[in-house]
């Protein structure tokens, strides 16, 4: 079973984390699943960048980007190479270490 190790944020996860995560979840799911709260405005829909992480290491084993989720991406603060919508991004067979970008474009979050 893959693991994400995801890395410390001062808000979601001070002391970061290593989680299982289940092949075809996002990452998104597995956070939640996990209790790291991570954005997601527009419900998982591809239709905002509140989810928006940076995959340090195993990026090249998730399931491609589609136009979409390039086209959101695009409005993401703090865009890297390696970024990806965690709500669309899933696992595959490898560990993914990921980084939650401290800013997210939203003014206001709303709990879910």
């Amino acid at each position: 079973m893959p693991k994400i190790v995801f890395l410390p944020h001062a808000e979601l996860c001070p002391d970061g984390a290593v989680v299982d995560a289940a092949k075809g979840e996002s990452i998104l799911d597995v956070a939640l699943k996990n209790g790291i709260d991570i954005e997601h405005a527009c419900e998982k829909s591809c239709a905002c960048t509140t989810c928006h992480v940076v995959v340090r290491e195993g990026f090249d084993s998730l399931n491609e980007s589609d136009e979409l989720e390039d086209d959101m991406l695009d409005k993401a603060w703090g865009l890297e190479p390696e970024s990806r919508l965690s709500c669309q991004a899933r696992v595959a067979d490898d560990d993914l270490v990921v980084d939650i970008p401290k800013y997210t474009i939203n003014l206001a979050r709303e709990e879910h």
